[in-house]
């Protein structure tokens, strides 16, 4: 697909349009017809990955004249086993339970009637998102199996590789006869087109967005639309004084370095000042060992911490560093400067994770595990949209199910109220 180049507030009214006609008939599209589609999908991909690959190639090359990072880099290179990774998740998509028409409460009233609260789509769903190319078949997966409609913009840099991804995606909707414009990426890298989709309160019902501070921060400002918010991941590890060294030392080095790029990526760890300077020093050492820049306060880092590394999210080899006094400074640390994303206690004391887990309220919470394990994949949800960081709707892990609302089917016999 080549770069649109035309009137983008007509474009997007047209890809609205069509967004909100399917949408009639994905809401009662058929469990059946949505598994083919998704598994035509992953086997459409993976006979066309050699496109897929080329595709990608553009994109990286893209990607390094605009100076992007390492990490970012990462994010936005595809290889086979990634490839084949989507593919995975669109058949484990697939093969979930469709949420749509789900009984999640029923109950008899004395008038005679009987109430059942029923799982609905949300309609049309706006994606917005960034460098990361899956991200296009994770999206169009869930929205489908949740009977909704998709628009997806994609970053800039992945344009190659997401239009490639997509074409997979329309060969498992006609595959199944379901409509195309069920799953449609905006065909521009034009910036005004994500004006435009913040705006469209008459077509999309809901808007997600996957990606760094500026984008979600934009969108949150400029919505018409209602957001469910996908913030930075500041995650936090706290390192107990009764935490297992061996536990404590694998966990913190999974947790910063397996993929720096994603958002469960480990940005702050705390240290208990009782063990600061013997198991805390030690993880410091791997970490540095490991090409990590560590930033500290009270330990033997890289270079000194500085307020500005409090807060921040590097998606890169970078990590902020400090001991703290007790768990109490460690939880008032991550209220200060956390993002509500994911933060893990390591400890073998059950009462201080429990305390942990009861009085902290980020999305997800861990003991004893790395936070890189923030994932709908990894959280039996197949794949996800992102992690939503707000309080509303969904909350942590958004998957097929959080992409419906309900409505209530209300069944009498004549009924008449007194």
């Amino acid at each position: 697909m080549k770069d649109h180049d035309t009137d983008i507030p007509a474009l997007m009214a047209e890809i609205g349009a069509r967004a909100k006609s399917a949408a009639a008939e994905m809401a009662f599209a058929s469990a059946e017809a949505k598994a083919l589609a998704l598994t035509c999908a992953a086997d459409a991909i993976w006979a066309d990955r050699a496109a897929i690959l080329e595709a990608n190639a553009l994109d990286m090359a893209y990607g390094r004249d605009k100076g992007l990072s390492a990490a970012m880099l990462d994010r936005l290179e595809l290889d086979a086993p990634r490839i084949q990774g989507i593919c995975d998740g669109l058949r484990a998509i697939a093969g979930q339970d469709d949420p749509v028409g789900a009984v999640i409460d029923g109950w008899d009233m004395p008038s005679g009637l009987h109430i059942e609260r029923v799982r609905t789509p949300l309609g049309v769903i706006g994606v917005i998102y960034e460098s990361r190319p899956n991200v296009t078949a994770d999206a169009g997966a869930l929205c489908l199996k949740a009977g909704n409609c998709v628009i997806l913009r994609g970053g800039s840099e992945s344009f190659h590789s997401a239009s490639a991804i997509h074409a997979g995606l329309l060969v498992g909707l006609r595959a199944a006869g379901l409509p195309e414009a069920a799953i449609q990426l905006v065909p521009t890298r034009d910036r005004a087109a994500v004006g435009e989709m913040l705006t469209m309160t008459g077509t999309i019902d809901v808007i997600v967005p996957r990606g760094g501070k500026g984008l979600v921060g934009r969108v949150q400002a400029d919505a018409r639309v209602p957001v469910f918010a996908h913030l930075e991941g500041i995650c936090h590890i706290y390192v107990d004084k009764d935490a297992d060294p061996a536990k404590a030392r694998a966990v913190v080095m999974n947790a910063k370095t397996r993929r720096t790029g994603i958002c469960g990526a480990a940005e702050c760890l705390l240290v208990h000042k009782d063990i600061a300077q013997t198991l805390g020093q030690q993880i410091v050492d791997d970490l540095k060992v490991a090409g990590v820049e560590v930033r500290a306060e009270g330990l033997n880092g890289s270079v000194p911490a500085t307020e500005g590394d409090w807060g921040t999210e590097y998606l890169d080899m970078i990590i902020a560093a400090k001991v703290v006094d007790d768990l109490d400074a460690a939880m008032d640390h991550i209220r200060t400067y956390g993002s509500s994303h994911t933060e893990a206690i390591l400890t073998e004391d059950a009462q201080a994770a429990a305390r942990f887990f009861t009085e902290l309220d980020s999305a997800i919470l861990m003991h004893n595990a790395s936070t890189q394990f923030a994932d709908g994949g990894e959280f039996g949800m197949g794949a996800e949209i992102g992690i939503a960081t707000g309080k509303l709707h969904a909350r942590g892990p958004v998957g097929a199910v959080q992409l419906t609302s309900y409505k209530y089917c209300v069944t009498g016999s004549g009924t008449v109220r007194a």
